[in-house]
């Protein structure tokens, strides 16, 4: 839950601070375009590079890497001094918020493995909570301190939640028992068996992390920009950007309890595409005023994510199909939607009203629908393929009680013609 609640300040504690940042740091449309991708891209890369890793390296080594790498991310670009500096270290706060986003999935189902839907919906909750806090407390925290304290003060809560972990790797002997338990997969089959790039399940996953995250990402860039273009305040382009997050928050708590129980859960990611799509309309066409409404109808949308998230584990039987799944999809899907932040801002032009930018969105929401579709059906990563190992059998052991030297259990002879059956 700590890890939760450190992985998305990074994200959000930016965009309403543009104004005063680029007082310091020059960020025109272009670089303010790249900042936004960064997320993204960061995730895409932790995806791929996280599925070799989870070979040979323990979750929570993995983990404790990812903490690391994004309070030092966090730390160094409130110190940047230019603007190559800032988008390096943010580069690096997005690497290690992107091997969190891989290694959560598996880490539920080691040590949680009958309780992932509620544990899901806890974990997507705290990440809403933090980009709203983050997102809410951005302005006055910079008219107090100055933006650097403001960008900088979310690193503590990333190394406070270091140190349950730093805990649980002290004690050896917990980390070997979880390691042999049941629910550690101690019946999984090869990785290198899952392929989840010959599945429609893995570019199923991929398609609908790409359509969602495009999306909220580009929100999280460039809400508070489209808001002040009509006419709202700084400040309450900020509170709007915060109130956009937080509404993750009731969805998040909802969605995974209820996809985990339904075979076919197609018509809660639909739902959710739909609420995009309407908020969307109302912030471009509707009067000013009502934009309130329409982000929250748009916040709702946020919903997607809890889908994508809970789906790895509903597709997978095993932690290894999981921690392979959740690499490749999170992988692929976060490569795609890197472009959505980018291109919101290269597509618009002054007196457009944002038009051209909410088109290419709309064109996202069909990727995530069409990627819903493809995992739609029941069934599992693991069964598309060979997955015993060649020459290998997959069988039960039995005890063996011929060698038994207990007393007390007693041994049938074999019935033969004319005698008595004698037991010892």
């Amino acid at each position: 839950m700590l890890v939760a609640f450190s992985a998305r300040e990074a994200v959000s504690a930016v965009s309403p601070l543009l104004d005063p940042i680029s007082g310091d740091l020059p960020l025109d449309a272009v670089t303010t375009g790249i900042l936004g991708m960064l997320p993204t891209a960061g995730f895409a890369a932790m995806g791929f590079l996280a599925m070799p890793l989870l070979r040979r390296i323990q979750l929570e080594h993995l983990l404790l890497v990812s903490i690391l790498l994004t309070t030092l991310g966090q730390v160094g670009r409130a110190l940047g001094w230019n603007t190559p500096t800032f988008l390096v270290f943010t580069w690096v706060a997005m690497l290690g918020i992107g091997l969190v986003n891989v290694v959560v999935p598996p880490l539920l189902v080691k040590y949680f493995p009958d309780k992932i839907g509620i544990l899901a919906a806890l974990h997507v909750t705290l990440l809403g909570v933090s980009t709203a806090v983050a997102a809410q407390s951005a302005i006055p925290l910079a008219d107090l301190y100055g933006w650097r304290f403001s960008v900088g003060i979310w690193a503590a809560f990333s190394a406070v939640a270091a140190v349950p972990w730093l805990i649980v790797l002290a004690g050896k002997r917990t980390v070997a028992r979880s390691t042999t338990s049941p629910a550690n997969d101690g019946r999984s089959r090869p990785t290198n068996a899952i392929k989840p790039w010959r599945s429609s399940i893995g570019w199923g996953v991929a398609l609908v992390f790409a359509g969602c995250s495009s999306n909220t990402f580009a929100a999280l860039t460039w809400l508070p920009a489209v808001l002040i273009d009509r006419g709202m305040s700084q400040g309450t382009a900020g509170s709007m950007l915060a109130l956009y997050s937080i509404l993750a928050l009731p969805v998040a708590l909802v969605v995974p309890l209820v996809v985990v129980r339904m075979p076919r859960p197609l018509p809660v990611a639909i739902l959710f595409v739909v609420a995009f799509a309407i908020g969307y309309g109302g912030i471009i066409f509707a009067p000013p005023a009502s934009a309130v409404v329409w982000v929250v109808i748009a916040g709702l949308g946020q919903g997607v994510y809890s889908y994508a998230f809970t789906m790895i584990n509903k597709r997978t039987r095993t932690q290894s199909g999981s921690g392979i799944l959740s690499g490749f999809a999170q992988g692929v899907g976060y490569a795609l939607a890197s472009v959505g932040p980018f291109l919101f801002g290269l597509l618009h032009h002054p007196g457009d009203g944002w038009q051209p930018s909410f088109v290419m969105l709309g064109a996202w929401l069909l990727v995530l629908s069409a990627g819903a579709v493809m995992v739609n059906k029941p069934r599992f990563l693991e069964d598309a393929f060979q997955l015993a190992q060649p020459g290998t059998k997959e069988t039960t052991a039995e005890p063996d009680c011929s060698r038994s030297t207990s007393r007390n259990i007693p041994r049938r002879k074999r019935r033969t013609p004319g005698k008595k059956i004698r037991t010892e």
